[in-house]
């Protein structure tokens, strides 16, 4: 099984990269999670009921970082027992990049984006349910993976801040403009007007004479 996505965060880099390395937050946010502890260096043992159609197992296993390059990203490789429900055993890659500032307007909300890949082998009761059946399973989990993650982050730092419309800076001048023209029509202001001028004739006819 492969699979590869990228999602656009509402929080920095840096606080995304603090999350995705906080076991307590990923065991709020990994559908099905009992148990994400730190055990040794870069090492986690983790915990987790999995449902794939009508196959149910609580999976033991471990979790293991590899090539950390803080903030940017990380690749971790995984295995676990199911019982007579199988196993999985596979790698992922998770990078980060802030947004970067774009000419558009408006300009886009602050926030970072996050792309990940996953190479996943299974065996036993669940490699029999079909290609299909597991990477729609597969998906869902990370659907669902990454809706309480957002959730997680909009209670922690609040939501994304949202973005400044230019137009509304323009407003006063434009607002200004307008004013200054209406003023000339009824006939004030043509003393400013005219005061590098003042030999010139007043009556409004003779211009085109």
């Amino acid at each position: 099984m492969e699979m590869l996505g990228n999602r656009r965060l509402g929080i920095t880099q840096q606080q995304a990269w603090e999350a995705l390395n906080d076991p307590e937050t990923l065991k709020k946010c990994i559908p099905g999670c009992d148990k994400f502890e730190l055990t040794g260096d870069n090492q986690y043992s983790v915990a987790l009921a999995v449902k794939i159609g009508p196959v149910s197992a609580k999976f033991n296993g471990k979790v293991m970082l590899s090539d950390i390059v803080a903030p940017d990203g990380y690749k971790l490789s995984f295995e676990g027992q199911g019982g007579v429900a199988g196993f999985a055993k596979g790698s992922s890659s998770v990078s980060l990049k802030p947004v970067t500032a774009e000419a558009a307007s408006p300009p886009p909300v602050p926030g970072c984006e996050l792309d990940y890949t996953v190479q996943a082998q299974v065996g036993g009761k669940i490699a029999q349910l079909g290609q299909r059946l597991i990477d729609g399973a597969a998906k869902s989990t990370a659907d669902d993976f990454f809706k309480r993650f957002e959730a997680e982050m909009q209670s922690r730092y609040g939501p994304p801040p949202a973005p400044v419309v230019e137009a509304t800076a323009e407003a006063p001048a434009e607002k200004a403009g307008m004013m200054s023209g209406l003023m000339k029509k009824i006939g004030l202001g043509k003393k400013d007007d005219n005061s590098d001028n003042k030999d010139a004739p007043a009556a409004p006819g003779d211009a085109s004479s």
